[in-house]
Formats: C-alpha cells, sequence, structure tokens
C-alpha cells in the first residue's frame, strides 16, 4: 500500500486540485459575472470575464435594496441565533456527557433523532406556533384572537433555531473526553456546577465551539426559506438573501443577473471575512472532533 502511494503521489494531487476547482469555480464566476453588463450574463459561448470593469452593478443593488435594513435584520437574526446555540449546545453537552442523571441517555437519543428529520418537514408547525404564540402580536393566553403572534417580529426569525440537536451533539462528544480527575478537582475546590462549566469546561471547547459558531454563522445568514416564508407578509422582516432574490422581480431580465450577482458578492464578504479570521481554529476544531 505505500509503495503504491508513493508510486501515485500525482493522482492524489490531481483529485484535490480537481476538487478545489470545483469549488472555486462557482464563487469566481460570481464575482466575474458582477462585473458584468447587460446581455454579457448566459451567452453562448460562455466568457468568464467580462468585457469591461465597472461597478454599475453594485450602484445598482444599492439603490434596488434598502441594504442598511436588510444588513441589520441579518446580522441581528445571525449573531443571536449564533450565540445562543453556542451557549445551549454547551450547557447541555456538558450535562450529556459529565452529569449523571436519570434518563440521560433516553435524552440524548431523542436529540439525535431530531437530526434525522428533513427541515422542511418543519415548516408549516413551526409556523403555526409562531402564529399562536400566547400574548403575542395581540393573541390571548390561549393563542387565539391576534393579528400574527410572533410572525409579525425578527423573534420568529430567531427563535426556532435558539438551540442546535446538531450543536449538542456535537459538544457532547467532545466534552466526554475532558478528563473527570479535572472536574472533581475543580467540585474539590469548592467550585459549584455553574463554575465547572464557565471556569473549566468551556475553556477547554474553544475550537470546537468556534467550529460551531461559524457553521451556525454561515447556515443561518445564507437561510432563505423560513425568512421568505415569515417575511412573505411583512417585508421589513427580510433579510440579505431574501431581499437579493426578490431583485429579480422587480429589474429587466436583461440586466437581473449581473445586479443578483453584485449582491450576493456583498452577502458574502461578512460570511468571507468571518471564515478568514476563524480558519485556523475551525480546522482545530474538525480535527479535535474526529479524534475525540
Amino acid at each position: 500500500m505505500k509503495r503504491r502511494r508513493g508510486k501515485f503521489p500525482w493522482f492524489a494531487y490531481l483529485v484535490v486540485i480537481l476538487g478545489a476547482v470545483a469549488m472555486v469555480m462557482p464563487f469566481l464566476d460570481m464575482v466575474m459575472s458582477s462585473f458584468k453588463g447587460a446581455g454579457e450574463y448566459g451567452v453562448i459561448p460562455y466568457k468568464l470575464l467580462p468585457e469591461s470593469f465597472n461597478l454599475d452593478n453594485y450602484k445598482e443593488a444599492f439603490s434596488q435594496l434598502e441594504l442598511p435594513r436588510l444588513f441589520k435584520n441579518s446580522v441581528i437574526v445571525t449573531v443571536s441565533v449564533t450565540v445562543s446555540v453556542l451557549i445551549t449546545s454547551s450547557m447541555a453537552g456538558y450535562a450529556l456527557a459529565k452529569l449523571r442523571f436519570r434518563g440521560r441517555a433516553v435524552i440524548f437519543r431523542f436529540i439525535l433523532a431530531t437530526m434525522m428529520l428533513p427541515p422542511f418537514l418543519l415548516l408549516i408547525p413551526t409556523f403555526l406556533i409562531m402564529l399562536n404564540w400566547p400574548l403575542a402580536g395581540g393573541n390571548d393566553i390561549l393563542g387565539r384572537g391576534g393579528d400574527g403572534g410572533l410572525t409579525t417580529s425578527l423573534i420568529s426569525l430567531i427563535l426556532p433555531f435558539t438551540v442546535s440537536g446538531f450543536g449538542i451533539f456535537l459538544m457532547r462528544q467532545f466534552m466526554v473526553s475532558l478528563p473527570d480527575e479535572m472536574l472533581e478537582a475543580a467540585k474539590i475546590d469548592g467550585a459549584n456546577q455553574w463554575q465547572t462549566w464557565r471556569l473549566i469546561v468551556l475553556p477547554q471547547t474553544k475550537p470546537v465551539a468556534i467550529t460551531l459558531g461559524l457553521i451556525t454563522f454561515i447556515g443561518t445568514w445564507n437561510e432563505y426559506i423560513w425568512t421568505l416564508l415569515i417575511s412573505s407578509s411583512d417585508p421589513d422582516l427580510q433579510t440579505l438573501p431574501v431581499g437579493i432574490q426578490l431583485l429579480q422581480s422587480f429589474l429587466d431580465p436583461d440586466r437581473t443577473m449581473p445586479i443578483v450577482m453584485a449582491g450576493l458578492v456583498i452577502s458574502t464578504l461578512p460570511v468571507l471575512v468571518v471564515f478568514l479570521i476563524f480558519q485556523k481554529y475551525y480546522v482545530r476544531g474538525v480535527v479535535l472532533s474526529g479524534l475525540k
């Protein structure tokens, strides 16, 4: 096996190069298309580079979109969901990994079962829960008689995603490997469970927590279906992905796609910056999660 691997190292490099090209090309096409003029996008034969680089599409995207409002909504929703998932996942992961209580295995299996449900299966039940939330949006204690419940506020974009089954699973799997002796020493020194979790466990889980935070941040920032459903009756709740997609409904089709691509580039920049900042922690977290 070693002989074969040494004999054909070029094959491994070729696979990596082809995979890298396949991943980079869509992003490169998006950036190049954002500079194309009217009638340049989608022509045959296909041209990757625009005839001339200009910022007209970006100016058009800014003028057509209420960018400050969309950006503010995206930031509020994404940051709130990410922080909530990190807190709930680390707390639940610690409890399932290190605390001994009746029903722990059943609860963990139930959490794993929630990961097997398709997200689209829960859209309608979740929407009805938000719509009939008690004492919200004019609803009474039974969730009736109101004017939309929680679907009229950004809370409806945050609340359904505050807990992540995958996040709990990831944190629990990492925390299982933490030595019990370290936690016992903290207990002997007088630390309660809250202090042990905050001062001892959390610092140890930094790489995995950053990995979970990046996954949650990217997924929430790009979330589209649920936001489109909630914001269909209230455009003020739109986030960047929904607002950019709706550009196609109001612009000349000949000019739509380059402007949409410019909007997508604008939307991608915050995710790209966050990922580049925490990239080394992300790689380390993935490695540690796989080993432990």
